[in-house]
């Protein structure tokens, strides 16, 4: 069993930057693809970035260009850098870790992100 968890959250001003970082209790190299995912209250999950083990990225529409997905093979942890943040950006983030035709199943707690305007 592998625990994710979640840090760098916490409250910042429009236009300003967060990194979020998911350290993994185990390497991150069994997963074919490690994610960031964000939840509004009353919504479901929607996927922000996605990171292979080959380091291919794939970004939400709305993110491309601010958001900037990473990780660390050697400390067990992946990135998510957040520029030009705005209002829209408040919501929980996740971390997921996902296995080839199993999806993301393995998920962190969440880091609240709030975006004052």
């Amino acid at each position: 069993q592998v625990q994710l968890v979640e840090s760098g959250g916490g409250l910042v001003q429009a236009g300003g930057s967060l990194r979020l970082s998911c350290a993994a209790s185990g390497s991150i190299l069994i997963f074919n693809s490690m994610a960031w995912y964000r939840q509004y209250p009353g919504k479901q999950r929607e996927l922000v970035a996605s990171i292979t083990t080959g380091g291919s990225t794939n970004y939400a529409d709305s993110m491309k260009g601010r958001f900037t997905i990473s990780r660390d093979n050697a400390k067990n942890t992946v990135y998510l850098q957040m520029n030009s943040l705005n209002a829209d950006d408040t919501a929980v983030y996740y971390c997921a870790a996902g296995r080839r035709g199993a999806g993301y199943v393995y998920w962190g707690q969440g880091t609240q992100v709030t975006v004052s305007s």
